[in-house]
């Protein structure tokens, strides 16, 4: 399970004050010296992410991050980058000692929940203390599940273990499909995968090889070719593929060698649904229509690779948009944990497929998006409505193309 891709995992972030024990509790139940431990408050500065597996629960990432009451100036670059952390968490955790519950605590509670995120609050050093019992039917009323350790001795992991294991979210238990509910058992996909300067040597990227799994957990078979042999791999199946699923950036070539009646979309299609909202990104899209020159657009990307010379977010994409526009654009750009603090400025923001992040945190910036009035999309939608395919590419999604033809009013498809 630690080659299991983090975007995978179930997020679980540890927060509180400082020295409350946060550290020694992870330490604790992942057995290892994953966080340094001290009597000085502050010990940990930026968050500390630890994989492990949490049977039978599987893939699991902690977060340790620093405490929430820190002070100055470097004190508060240390709490920025925690509260960061409560946007990709699935799972939080709330540790403190007994008799220490105050305002403090009830704050990061109502951060959490306010995100709709489970909680297990935990009374670390109960071996000088336990919490108060009304404290506890309050919290209990409150939906969260109250566990008393005391980590540097392994008391209570046990518990606080289980306590996991029945808050995590139903959804992660239930994990959605990626291509399983598109092609069903017995059924083909062809997926298309250029080789190009953007390939990794010597292995497929993330979204592919996912695919690939979600497929033959379905018992679905999967054909996976390049652009330039799509159309003879065609022709060598006796029946027609349910569905063929490409790289965006080959999605002219792509469907011009596809026979009309075969469903096509991209990876990036896909994991705007897997991992966020693919309603929410196709509205999004359909704000191309009203950019104009001059007007900034901010690109994000989940992942910070190095970016190559015909990169596909600082090149391609504003090249295919400034010339569906019909005039320069203002592209910005971020990367990784990073995303912008004010979105005003923005007519538009093209996030990336997600791959390497979870949905929790994809959600967060949708989010952050709707709030801030400005619409979001990803590079697959965008893509297929700057080259003129976009009601194509959305036909195995009916709920997604009834929007798109209730928005622009036409019931033709884009060929």
């Amino acid at each position: 399970m630690r080659g299991t891709p983090k975007a995978m995992r179930l997020h679980i972030g540890l927060f509180g004050r400082r020295n409350v024990g946060k550290s020694s509790l992870l330490n604790a139940i992942t057995r290892q010296q994953v966080s340094i431990v001290s009597d000085f408050a502050g010990t940990t500065t930026d968050p500390v992410e630890k994989p492990m597996e949490l049977l039978p629960l599987g893939p699991v990432l902690f977060i340790d991050t620093a405490g929430l009451d820190d002070v100055g100036a470097l004190g508060r670059l240390r709490t920025d980058r925690t509260r960061a952390v409560f946007d990709r968490v699935d799972l939080g955790v709330i540790v403190c000692e007994a008799g220490q519950w105050q305002p403090f605590e009830e704050e990061i509670l109502a951060e959490l929940q306010r995100r709709d995120v489970p909680v297990v609050a935990v009374f670390n050093k109960s071996d000088l203390a336990e919490p108060a019992l009304e404290l506890v039917e309050t919290l209990t009323q409150k939906q969260v599940r109250v566990v008393s350790t005391a980590a540097a001795e392994g008391r209570g992991i046990l518990e606080f273990r289980q306590a996991l294991l029945d808050s995590a979210p139903a959804d992660f238990v239930e994990n959605p499909a990626i291509l399983g509910d598109l092609v069903g058992p017995g059924e083909m996909a062809v997926l298309v995968v250029p080789i190009d300067k953007e390939a990794p040597k010597g292995r497929l990227i993330l979204p592919q090889v996912q695919s690939i799994r979600d497929l033959l957990d379905s018992d679905a078979y999967c054909m996976v070719t390049k652009e330039r042999e799509l159309r003879d791999a065609l022709n060598q199946l006796k029946r027609p593929p349910k569905l063929v699923v490409t790289d965006s950036q080959a999605f002219l070539k792509v469907a011009a060698d596809t026979p009309r009646d075969i469903p096509l979309t991209s990876f990036s299609i896909l994991f705007a649904r897997y991992r966020g909202d693919l309603v929410t990104q196709v509205a999004g899209a359909l704000a191309i229509d009203a950019l104009k020159p001059g007007d900034r657009v901010l690109i994000a990307e989940s992942c910070s690779h190095h970016p190559i010379a015909d990169d596909i977010g600082r090149v391609k994409i504003p090249r295919w948009l400034t010339q569906y526009v019909g005039g320069k654009l203002e592209f910005d750009t971020v990367q990784g944990h990073d995303f912008a603090m004010d979105l005003s400025p923005y007519k538009l923001v093209i996030h990336c497929g997600a791959c390497v992040t979870n949905r929790r945190a994809m959600l967060s910036r949708l989010l952050k998006c709707r709030q801030a009035g400005v619409p979001v999309t990803n590079y697959g939608l965008a893509i297929a409505f700057s080259l003129g395919i976009f009601e194509r590419a959305l036909e195995p999604f009916p709920a997604a193309l009834e929007l798109v033809r209730a928005k622009t009013g036409e019931h033709k498809q884009l060929l």
